[in-house]
């Protein structure tokens, strides 16, 4: 008899250069990822339900579509509402999919799942996702192609905690070059309106300091870029920490200090950091939305690299 399949689906590990990563195949999630031992993401375990979006790859849109609902082509399309609470459709429609393997070796394997025409969103899309270690650290990349007929917006994003070190995010250094943050209503985090940083001091990271007891769950632009790299660093007191780097292909990055109010042990154990090549509701406002067109592929890469 075979063994049962972990909760979080099949799991593939790579190795080099003192990373060792664990991706599990439902999601295509990076459900750990250490260097030297040392954690640079909270991890969880492979025998559990992926708590929440935890490392998972999102697509064909990060982030909410207000109200589930959107017009393309000329057409009304209505998606299932994924976060109730707030009444949107949340971190697309692969986090809970089952990943195939296209290529397994030590340092490198690729995930591909299709994204079937369904009811609010009838495209065929494949999807491969890519983890690659190398001396910088973890390479992951995300390639669209559009297999079918009609042309399909996209977007995509993961979702990873970063760990700064000991400690919560309270203790911890971040460096976030964004003079630019999308306002969002108190209730459903629904967009308002893209502010100067200046005009919210309380998120404006551009010199590096301590968190502190700052709430974010927002999303950011007008990143300041090196040779087109923008880069995010949390670390901790001991000058350790992890840095998370992305191309232009990701004009937005999500920042959330994950509160959990009900959950104490949980709370701020982690920053979500997600670069994104759109913003949030791209579907219905179009900023930086791709369109795929049949045939078509579209990339987006970022790097973790320790501290």
């Amino acid at each position: 008899m075979s063994a049962p399949i972990p909760a979080s689906g099949r799991q593939l590990r790579i190795s080099a250069h003192g990373y060792e990563a664990a991706i599990a195949s439902v999601g295509a999630t990076l459900r750990a990822l250490t260097f030297d031992g040392r954690d640079l993401i909270v991890p969880f375990d492979a025998d559990e339900v992926r708590p929440a979006y935890r490392g998972a790859t999102l697509a064909p849109w990060p982030n909410r579509i207000v109200d589930g609902r959107y017009s393309f082509g000329g057409a009304e399309h209505q998606l299932p509402i994924t976060e109730p609470a707030r009444g949107h459709a949340l971190h697309g429609l692969l986090a809970w999919t089952e990943f195939a393997d296209r290529v397994v070796e030590d340092d490198r394997v690729v995930l591909v799942a299709v994204i079937e025409p369904q009811l609010g969103y009838p495209f065929r899309v494949e999807v491969a996702v890519e983890f690659r270690l190398d001396s910088d650290g973890l390479n992951q990349t995300v390639t669209a192609r559009n297999i079918g007929t009609d042309a399909a917006p996209w977007g995509t994003g993961p979702h990873p905690y970063l760990v700064g070190g000991e400690g919560r995010v309270d203790d911890w250094t971040l460096a976030l070059p964004a003079s630019e943050v999308l306002t969002v209503t108190a209730d459903r985090l629904s967009p308002i309106a893209v502010d100067a940083v200046d005009a919210h001091p309380e998120w404006d990271f551009r010199t590096p300091r301590t968190i502190g007891d700052v709430f974010i769950d927002h999303a950011f632009t007008e990143l300041a870029r090196t040779d087109g790299v923008a880069e995010v660093r949390v670390v901790a007191a001991d000058g350790h920490g992890v840095a998370l780097t992305w191309d232009e292909s990701c004009p937005w990055v999500q920042v959330h200090t994950a509160d959990l109010p009900t959950d104490a042990a949980r709370s701020r154990i982690g920053l979500a950091v997600e670069p994104m090549t759109c913003p949030p509701d791209a579907f219905n406002s179009a900023v930086d939305l791709i369109v795929l067109e049949p045939g078509a592929e579209a990339s987006a890469s970022w790097r973790f690299s320790a501290i």
